[in-house]
């Protein structure tokens, strides 16, 4: 037998053998039964204990309409349920006793079935909204799970934190969609074009464009590059990218040649860098929101992982988009969020200015300070099963 099918029938025997059992079941509810016959039946015992029953009441022997009432209820709902069924789920209960521990493991395959569902309804989202060009909809079935999530921790009685698994497989990238591929490489390489050409665009996205947001590799090894130069004060063109790609090792491994930075920065015109960085956050929004859905369904269809990790383990998923909605709000112009701390000691920073530039290097005062930024925490609520 499937152990999710006995504990389902031992829950639903142990009532129908002990209506007093109801007491410690407040926590289950009819949906989160697997089978719908389950469910119908689940609520029909709930309501005739709300109404007063009097097998709730009696203490004693119980009485065979309690299990006629709610065989009558039940069919309200539901068809094929029998009068045979309910005897059948009375001889699957090993103990009416074990009830509530009966109903943490029907609890624990609803809280795989439910984070699963809502997991493939991320992932929906976040491919229609790749293929739009769009964000609204990732944004909104990644709060929608989160809530459950905190939901379903609070009724297993763990605290909802995330917790990075012990073991992490790396994520493959998530492909955009073919006909939103090109238009979003022709993005990034205008706005690296414009970032060479004009230097001072850089002050409109260094503050929350990352090189992971670009799609295509090599161009965030490109954006990686101008932001080292613009972080150092160094002057940016084509040569001094071209020579920072090669300090980094980029033209010797092959991601990079010369001639794919001549033809990124050949025809640039006047564009708007701020407005180009947008457009590449959405669909990095996008694509991050497709990764979290699948770390976490993968998560969610692993049965021998335990509930409150199983919950800790999703919510650390939703880490990275919760980073990447954090630096578009900063973006439409939310309060900005502190620098990374990433960059070179303030000695080098000086050292690189004074052997590019004859400007003198700002004293240490005037350089500022990096702190890094995490992703807002959920407000934890811890409960006891």
């Amino acid at each position: 037998m499937n152990p999710l099918l006995g504990a389902e029938q031992a829950v639903l025997g142990s009532v129908l053998l002990d209506p007093g059992q109801l007491a410690y079941l407040d926590w289950l509810a009819p949906d989160h039964f697997y089978r719908p016959i389950h469910q119908a039946l689940f609520a029909a015992l709930r309501k005739l204990r709300t109404e007063s029953h009097p097998a709730v009441a009696s203490g004693e022997r119980v009485p065979l309409s309690w299990v006629t009432d709610a065989i009558a209820e039940a069919s309200n709902h539901i068809r094929g349920l029998t009068t045979v069924y309910p005897h059948i789920l009375i001889s699957a209960c090993p103990r009416p006793e074990h009830a509530p521990v009966y109903g943490r493991m029907v609890l624990e395959g609803a809280i795989h079935r439910s984070v699963t569902a809502h997991a493939i309804r991320l992932h929906q989202a976040a491919r229609a909204d790749a293929l739009q060009g769009q964000m609204e909809g990732a944004l909104h079935h990644a709060d929608v799970l989160a809530g459950v999530l905190e939901d379903l921790a609070r009724r297993w009685g763990s605290e909802p934190r995330p917790v990075a698994p012990a073991t992490q497989p790396p994520t493959p990238p998530v492909a955009l969609p073919p006909a939103r591929a090109d238009q979003v490489a022709e993005d990034e390489q205008f706005l690296l074009a414009v970032l060479v050409e004009q230097p001072k665009a850089m002050d409109e996205v260094v503050g929350w464009l990352r090189p992971g947001d670009f799609a295509d590799p090599t161009h965030g090894q490109l954006y990686r590059c101008v932001g080292a130069l613009h972080h150092r004060g160094e002057p940016i063109d084509r040569i001094t990218v071209l020579w920072e790609a090669q300090r980094r090792g980029l033209l010797a491994d092959g991601t990079l040649t010369a001639e794919q930075l001549t033809a990124i920065c050949e025809g640039v015109g006047a564009g708007s860098a701020e407005w180009l960085g947008e457009q590449i956050m959405r669909s990095s929004v996008a694509r991050t929101a497709a990764a979290s859905a699948r770390a976490i369904r993968a998560l969610a269809e692993n049965e021998t992982l335990a509930p409150g990790r199983l919950i800790s383990h999703a919510l650390h998923a939703l880490g990275p988009l919760d980073n990447v909605r954090a630096r578009w709000q900063t973006a439409n112009g939310h309060p900005a969020l502190a620098p990374p701390t990433e960059g070179p000691p303030t000695a080098q920073v000086h050292a690189a200015l004074a052997r590019s530039t004859a400007r003198p290097a700002a004293p240490p005062s005037e350089c500022p300070g990096s702190a890094s930024t995490s992703s807002a925490a959920r407000p934890p609520s811890r409960t006891h099963g």
